[in-house]
């Protein structure tokens, strides 16, 4: 139940990220949003628990995912400009 509510957390995270930052080299479709989510969620946690703000083993929220994947929508933006 835990990579489903993952995925679950990531989708919705992936989405408002989506909605937030502006632009037109943003990824389309249900899987790169779902991803974007996941790697976002997965960046929150690990700088959360770098800073101290999570414990070990513990993980981010749906705000810290959909703050890592505006995050990881960025740091996209920028390298597909580069391309």
């Amino acid at each position: 139940m835990g990579i489903i509510w993952t995925i679950l957390i990531g989708f919705i995270a992936g989405v408002i990220a989506k909605f937030i930052t502006p632009g037109d080299n943003e990824p389309s479709g249900f899987i790169l949003t779902t991803l974007l989510g996941v790697i976002g969620a997965f960046v929150a946690t690990y700088l959360g628990q770098s800073l101290g703000w999570y414990m070990p083993g513990q993980g981010a929220g749906l705000i810290g995912a959909a703050v890592g994947a505006i995050i990881v929508l960025v740091v996209w933006g920028m390298l597909r400009k580069r391309a």
